[in-house]
């Protein structure tokens, strides 16, 4: 075989390497065509997430309606609560720039595969469905958010590998397919409580604490109050044997200074809800002349009684606030020009500060919240919770004391463990001591024993006093 040869079979190799190139392109740029919206291009073509005024997300029996007026987000199934904007934006942001990862050609009739089964028992399986509308009401965008697109395991892997990589989505307006994201939307959720505004009762600076008796609002249970900022708790009406219980009263001077709710209850559903015979109210005072009347008690249990009950975790609260905020600031005996400056103005500053804080609780107002059992555990304490308990009693013999683990009963009088032992006298001799006689040698004969002597009486460590005294 001749170069030439060579040459020819070599362009042969290259226009068939080229043709076969093309082929699979074209099948693979006709694959992508199938469906409107092509690997990476964003989900919707025209969205613009400035003009929705309203979102509907549906999951099973599930529905929150959010609602924006007058550039305030509300959540229309909590009595239109403010919601949480910055949940709201970054839920549109998304959608706008999500983008396709995959376009599956599927006729809506076979979105159940995909989980998107409104019939489905399980909730799983019904998908999530968002609608997002304008202001005039028009529907600016359908979608269905189905399962996640889960990820090949690896057998070499010691943790079995996967994991998601994606979520299915249908957009109504587009019938050619199915879209895969590689955005999972984890916090697309039809629960209202999800959606709600985080900004809840923020007490600081604590002064008094007065607790009513439960189901009695007008009888108070105990009150404690301080002098200053930094001071401890003291209980009204403490008699003297009684030593309060500082692990009661120090979490008290912080209560609800970092608070949270779990939901807001809508306002027909609140006076069945609540345990009214364990109603309690709190009125809180702080230094900076705010008042808090704070209503709470557990919430009612379908299952209170029997084998069956359990212990009540969930909480209602109501509260209410007033101020005496200063309007001038008094000036101060003897302060210099600069000086009286200064300190006006950090009096405006502050004063400032309460005013918006007292806006801002006075939102509180007219809501009833539940919260978990250890938001009010503090408050719920009879007054018996804020007295240190008495030592157990003692069994045994009366008089008998308990000893360490490891010791019996101690004998009364006898000291106890740890007392110390008062120092004893050194011993005396009483007892003359006795001569012992030689032994007798041959010269000398024996003597006949001495008769034995009577011992001397004992004599007393105190020396007797001489006669006539």
């Amino acid at each position: 075989m001749n170069q030439r040869q060579v040459i020819v079979l070599w362009i042969i190799a290259l226009v068939l390497v080229g043709s076969l190139v093309a082929v699979n392109s074209t099948k693979s740029d006709g694959y992508q065509s199938a469906t409107e919206r092509s690997r990476g291009e964003t989900l919707l073509a025209d969205f613009e997430p400035s003009e929705v005024a309203s979102i509907v997300i549906k999951q099973g029996d599930e529905t929150v309606s959010l609602s924006k007026k007058d550039g305030q987000w509300t959540v229309a199934e909590r009595d239109n609560y403010p919601a949480n904007a910055s949940s709201i934006n970054e839920l549109l942001r998304t959608i706008d720039e999500v983008e396709v990862t995959q376009g599956i050609e599927a006729d809506p009739e076979f979105a159940p595969r995909f989980g998107m089964d409104p019939s489905a028992e399980d909730d799983a399986e019904k998908g999530v469905d968002l609608v997002m509308g304008n202001d005039a009401g028009t529907e600016l965008a359908q979608l269905t958010f189905g399962k996640n697109l889960e990820s090949a395991s690896d057998p070499m892997s010691p943790f079995g590998g996967g994991g998601s990589t994606g979520r299915f989505v249908r957009n109504h307006s587009d019938p050619s397919g199915i879209y895969v994201t590689s955005e999972l939307f984890p916090n697309l959720s039809a629960d209202p409580s999800a959606w709600l505004d985080e900004d809840f009762l923020k007490v600081e600076k604590i002064q008094t604490i007065a607790v009513s008796q439960p189901g009695k609002v007008d009888e108070v249970a105990w009150k404690i109050t301080r002098d200053d900022e930094e001071g401890d708790f003291l209980l009204e009406g403490k008699k003297d044997n009684e030593q309060l219980d500082t692990t009661a009263l120090n979490p008290l001077k912080n209560l609800f200074s970092y608070a949270r709710f779990e939901d807001v209850v809508p306002a027909a559903e609140v006076e069945a809800a609540w345990d009214k015979e364990q109603r309690r109210q709190a009125v809180i005072e702080t230094f900076e002349g705010f008042t808090y009347n704070v209503t709470f008690g557990p919430e009612k249990s379908e299952t209170t009684e029997g084998e069956d009950a359990q212990p009540q975790t969930s909480y209602l609260m109501r509260v209410t606030v007033t101020a005496k905020i200063p309007e001038q600031r008094k000036a101060e005996e003897g302060e210099s020009e600069e000086d009286a400056k200064k300190k006006k103005e950090a009096f405006d500053t502050r004063k400032k500060t309460l005013e918006e804080k007292l806006e801002t609780a006075k939102q509180l107002e007219g809501r009833t919240y539940r919260v978990t059992k250890f938001t009010v555990d503090a408050l719920a304490k009879d007054r018996v919770g804020l007295i240190k308990s008495a030592p157990p009693a003692t069994t045994g013999a009366p008089g008998a004391t308990t000893p360490p683990m490891g010791l019996g009963p101690i004998a009364p009088g006898a000291p106890g463990p740890g007392t110390a032992t008062p120092p004893r006298r050194p011993a005396r001799a009483v007892t003359p001591p006795i001569a012992i006689p030689p032994r007798p040698t041959e010269e000398e004969p024996d003597k006949p024993e001495a008769p034995e002597q009577p011992a001397p009486p004992e004599t007393s460590d105190t020396p007797e006093a001489p006669e006539g005294e």
